[in-house]
């Protein structure tokens, strides 16, 4: 039963980085489109580059779509590298604060101890084991690195399975709690105190 709840948990919390993540990923297809599509800018950009290209037209013109390939790609790894601090920002203020995410708080389970470093450390692991990893992964992909995204994401899912198939184990510490020295606890789940009978007469 506990593991099951701390598995709702993380599915909570996950579901709010995957909404934010399809926030992030909307907010970037617009900037992108933007980009594309401003075509007074792109007129005086290719204008520009015609009149100083000594009549190399097609260098001028890949000089452009370079231009416009090197934004993109910017817009895209800002986008990742938002999702990564607002991930750690979200689980460390969470911990410091309450001793809990908002996943964790919905079942009942709470971080202890509640302190800001060690809240900073198992915010750390668990945004690099859940995210980080990740998206350095697709950044790479994006710039053409296919081979090296491919080990990263090889190693982005070890990471996670180490993260997480400690849960499983009966002192339910994953490599978080190891690295941060915390552990998840449950509320409401006190054990009840023998009281002795008193007979009266």
């Amino acid at each position: 039963m506990p593991k099951l709840r701390r598995a709702v948990a993380w599915a909570v919390d996950f579901a709010l980085v995957v909404a934010l993540a399809s926030a992030l990923a909307v907010l970037t297809f617009h900037r992108i489109s933007a980009l594309v599509t401003d075509v007074p800018e792109l007129a005086t950009r290719s204008g520009l580059d015609l009149l100083t290209s000594r009549g190399d037209v097609l260098d001028a013109s890949q000089d452009l779509g370079l231009t416009l390939w090197d934004k993109s790609v910017l817009y895209v790894e800002q986008a990742f590298g938002l999702l990564v601090l607002a991930v750690f920002l979200y689980q460390w203020a969470c911990l410091a604060l309450a001793g809990r995410t908002v996943g964790k708080g919905l079942v009942g389970l709470k971080v202890t101890p509640r302190l800001p470093r060690r809240a900073a450390r198992r915010a750390a692991v668990t945004t690099a084991t859940d995210v980080a990893v990740y998206a350095v992964a697709c950044v790479l992909l994006v710039e053409g690195q296919v081979v090296l995204s491919v080990l990263v994401w090889a190693v982005a899912v070890v990471l996670f399975l180490l993260n997480a198939l400690p849960v499983l184990s009966p002192s339910g510490r994953s490599l978080a709690d190891r690295v941060a020295g915390t552990a998840v606890t449950g509320l409401w789940l006190s054990t009840p105190v023998a009281t002795p009978l008193v007979r009266t007469s």
